[in-house]
């Protein structure tokens, strides 16, 4: 009986034996994992070039006459006639309007009347001052009439030099009457119609009314003084036309004053010009290429800046005075040197770097330093070379080591204005 209770005890271990094999079996014993499937990341691809990048800067611009003259009526009458096309081009010299010129020439025949009279007056004057000094010598007369004689022939000379300056003034107002363009340029809207009266504005040469009284105490109508006023100041009087000068045009605009130095020191302080590009603010065309070596002699202290004026040919007259523009200004241009899309920068906690396509299709992160930027371009100073192909499109799943199936190397980004 004790026998058959050990034979069961022994079948009970050797059961309990087995089922924890097994279970140590089933818990340790793991199937080998089957190898992942690589998974292919579709991106966008671009070759690092070798190429000369021009190096510029970007402002709001806006394009004025290079001269701008408002023309102006310097002397008053009745506007006789009108002789210039609007909106049309005209020379220096070009006449443009008339003044009716009779006053004026009227006033000009009295004061040459007058200054005819009065030097007849001062001949025999003269004259008489000859005869005086030979009878004074001989004690003949007093010594007192003879200094009276010297005296009127000096008052005599004062009063012919006034009527060479009326006869002077004269013609200079009878000159104005014809009323001409002092440059070449283009028309504006015309302000006034023949027939209406114009005027100088301060009177300095209004209708000839002033007066000289002779030598011989008679009074004489002569002409009034020359206007002092200007065609360009204006002077107050009555505005014909404006006349600007677009070709060439100006194109100004300002710089902040860090990159004022900046241009100074490369154009040898605006000795050399630099090349500049006027672009439509609608389409971001060309309007025109000119070149820059003006600039304001001091510095803005409200805004910081520096105001810059280039000069652009403009023969196409593509420019307009008034109009704004983008300004694109070239500093200088970076002889063969390597560029990729600057979508294919990427920045990352230690700096910027690039997805560089490697062997087998599979990316490396590439630690690269930008030179510079210049609209969708990015200059390269190290980290990728020459025919290198980086990821522009599709980083954002990517990782070091992750293989990618590369569209065709996409073609260079065209050149734009750096924002």
């Amino acid at each position: 009986m004790a026998a058959r209770r050990r034979r069961f005890r022994w079948v009970f271990v050797v059961l309990g034996a087995l089922a924890v094999a097994m279970v140590l079996w089933v818990v340790f014993h793991k199937k080998p994992a089957a190898p992942a499937k690589s998974v292919t990341v579709p991106v966008t691809t671009a070759k690092a070039a070798v190429e000369d990048v021009p190096v510029s800067i970007t402002a709001l611009g806006a394009a004025q006459a290079w001269k701008s003259d408002s023309i102006v009526a310097q002397v008053s009458g009745i506007l006789t006639s009108v002789d210039f096309t609007e909106g049309a081009n005209v020379r220096a010299g070009q006449l443009l309007a008339q003044v009716d010129p009779a006053p004026y020439r009227a006033a000009l025949t009295q004061t040459q009347g007058a200054l005819a009279r009065d030097r007849a007056l001062l001949a025999e004057a003269r004259i008489d001052l000859a005869r005086y000094r030979i009878l004074a010598a001989q004690d003949s007369i007093a010594r007192q009439t003879y200094d009276t004689q010297a005296a009127l022939v000096k008052q005599d000379e004062g009063t012919v030099l006034i009527d060479e300056g009326s006869v002077a003034a004269a013609k200079v107002n009878l000159d104005r009457c014809r009323i001409t363009s002092p440059i070449a340029g283009r028309t504006g809207v015309r302000l006034v119609d023949p027939g209406n009266l114009v005027s100088s504005g301060s009177g300095a040469s209004s209708a000839p009314s002033t007066t000289v009284t002779g030598s011989a105490g008679s009074t004489t109508a002569s002409a009034s003084s020359p206007s002092s006023g200007s065609a360009a100041s204006g002077g107050g009087g009555t505005g014909i036309v404006v006349v600007n000068q677009i070709e060439p045009i100006a194109v100004t605009f300002s710089v902040p004053q860090g990159d004022f130095q900046r241009l100074s020191d490369l154009s040898d302080g605006f000795r050399r010009p630099l090349a500049t590009e006027a672009l439509s603010q609608d389409t971001g065309a060309s309007l025109g290429t000119g070149a820059l070596s003006i600039a304001d002699n001091r510095v803005n202290p409200a805004t910081g800046t520096v105001e810059l004026k280039a000069r652009f040919a403009n023969a196409g007259e593509r420019l307009w005075p008034g109009q704004f523009v983008n300004v694109q200004l070239t500093l200088q241009t970076l002889s063969h040197a390597t560029t990729i899309p600057l979508t294919a920068v990427n920045q990352g906690p230690t700096g910027a770097f690039a997805f560089v396509v490697g062997a087998g299709h599979k990316v490396s992160m590439r630690p690269i330093k930008v030179g510079w930027t210049q609209g969708a371009t990015a200059v390269i100073a190290s980290g990728v070379k020459p025919g290198e192909i980086v990821v522009t499109d599709g980083q954002m799943i990517l990782k070091a080591g992750s293989v990618v199936r590369a569209s065709a190397p996409a073609p260079a980004p065209a050149k734009q204005p750096a924002s």
